[in-house]
């Protein structure tokens, strides 16, 4: 086995003999806050809507309120979204902790969820990539190993 240090985390990845790695992920950081945007925009106008049907005079403030509020979660999480790194390997889709992973013959379902890509197992297991730069090219980089497997295993 093969250990590969990551240098934004102490988590090692171990790799089998013979298993290389053929695609990373990570956020993109211009996706992330494109992403919080567009988040802080749909909270202003529902709290607005909101503070407007129930007749309050405070609809500009409420408003104003929702997009600092997403502003400080996007800073609060923005070191924690953008480091998760996920890697593809010619056998399996390694998580960001480094120590699990899912086989890419039991990826059932790789499909494009708005800016972020969702991946559900045979058995159910539901795993979410965020804001990714290229999420068609990262659906079609799975789907791609994962026909590739299994052409070896038949």
């Amino acid at each position: 086995m093969t250990a590969i240090h990551q240098s934004d985390s102490s988590a090692a990845l171990t790799l089998e003999q013979g298993e290389k790695i053929v695609a990373r992920f990570q956020a993109d950081k211009g996706r992330y806050w494109r992403d919080h945007a567009l988040l802080a925009l749909v909270g202003m106008a529902g709290v607005g809507v909101v503070l407007w049907l129930i007749g309050s005079e405070h609809v500009a403030i409420g408003s104003l309120g929702a997009i600092l509020a997403l502003a400080v979660r996007g800073a609060y999480l923005y070191r924690e979204q953008t480091g998760m790194v996920w890697h593809l390997t010619d056998r399996r889709l390694i998580l960001p902790d480094g120590k699990r992973s899912v086989m890419v013959l039991e990826i059932d379902t790789v499909r494009r969820l708005l800016g972020d890509m969702q991946i559900i197992t045979r058995g159910g297991d539901k795993y979410l990539i965020k804001h990714l730069a290229d999420t068609p090219a990262a659906v079609a980089r799975i789907q791609d190993t994962r026909a590739r497997r299994a052409k070896r295993a038949r």
